[in-house]
């Protein structure tokens, strides 16, 4: 058995060195080592939706005086949290490249009639800015944000504003997106009902590194490496956004959530899109992806953990990177400065 693994495990790395042979050797390694942790970070994951499938559950409130925001909920998990959102009677406000193009969820979904879109492309900082004052124009109180759209594995590609486009779409525009909402957030939460910004991030967080010396992955790209930092970013500032909230005393908590494994398009660019068995026998359903999701927005359990990190409605466990509080103060300071937003005044009245 063990002469079986050392072959396989000889012939793998074999395989990837060949691949990636023209790589200088610190960037090889580097490589080799996200691929071999991030493929751990998977089967943990795995693990995870399997011991604790009896946990991922959550009861959804009548919340028919609520608005609700999200991003990426046109297919795949965040259609599953909208459908969920909308059966707790909310209005959401969907942010979509294509707004016309809901009309089939509306006519599919309980509660459709509450569903409305803006137009919202998260590679564009311009179109984050124009989605946010739409929904404050209409909606000067908003409860609940959830930042659900995502990118993984994609080919190095700059945004019109110069970001690589997974620390663009994952990280920087929902940070950006979170700020700008941050009044009519204020607004909405109570003492005892405060309002929620929910980042869903993945346990691929643990294989990462904020690689601050190139944070837009100019001097080198990876995508697996791209992906899991921007992940990370975004449990990071959760946790530090929520600190800063709670400081200012506002009625406002922040959480991350990993969904699960989930059979969703995210792993197209995978080796499992050859492999549909293995995604619909050992992935969970976006169903049951949007559980967890939906158990940030409304259990009151949590109200006094903000910054917390779930999986299967629980506490999850992140990395030691994700913790340090000089790491998270660092990357809001770079975050901050990447979209122009003033330091000082975040999270003031």
């Amino acid at each position: 058995m063990l002469f079986i693994i050392t072959s396989v495990a000889t012939v793998a790395f074999g395989v990837y060195w060949y691949l990636n042979r023209h790589k200088p050797l610190k960037y090889f390694l580097r490589d080799l080592r996200y691929a071999i942790d991030m493929q751990g970070c998977g089967a943990a994951g795995l693990i995870d939706d399997w011991v604790n499938k009896s946990r991922n559950n959550v009861v959804l409130p009548d919340a028919s005086e609520k608005i609700a925001v999200i991003t990426g909920g046109a297919r795949g998990i965040g259609k599953e949290v909208v459908r969920g959102l909308l059966k707790a009677k909310m209005t959401v406000i969907m942010g979509v490249r294509d707004p016309q193009s809901i009309g089939k969820l509306q006519d599919s979904m309980e509660n459709g009639r509450k569903l409305v879109a803006f137009p919202l492309d998260l590679q564009s900082l311009k179109t984050v800015k124009e989605f946010a004052d739409n929904v404050l124009k209409a909606y000067p109180e908003v409860h609940l944000l959830v930042n659900n759209a995502g990118i993984m594995y994609v080919d190095y590609k700059e945004t019109e504003d110069s970001f690589e486009t997974h620390m663009a779409v994952n990280h920087l525009s929902h940070f950006y997106l979170a700020h700008l909402l941050l009044p009519a957030l204020k607004k909405g939460g109570k003492p005892d009902s405060p309002s929620r910004i929910v980042n869903v991030s993945s346990c691929a967080h643990y294989a990462g590194y904020i690689h601050f010396d190139d944070l837009n992955a100019k001097k080198h790209y990876d995508s697996v490496t791209a992906y899991a930092q921007s992940k990370l970013a975004q449990l990071m500032i959760t946790r530090h956004v929520n600190k800063l909230l709670e400081e200012s005393g506002e009625n406002v908590k922040c959480y991350s959530v990993h969904p699960g494994i989930v059979n969703t398009d995210l792993f197209d660019n995978t080796m499992f899109s050859k492999l549909p068995w293995v995604t619909k026998t050992l992935f969970k359903s976006p169903e049951k992806g949007a559980v967890s999701i939906l158990f940030a927005c409304f259990n009151n359990e949590i109200l006094n953990k903000g910054g917390l990190y779930i999986s299967n409605c629980q506490e999850g466990i992140s990395n030691r990177f994700s913790k340090n509080i000089e790491h998270q103060q660092r990357l809001f300071q770079v975050s901050c400065d990447l979209v122009g937003v003033e330091q000082e005044k975040y999270g003031k009245n």
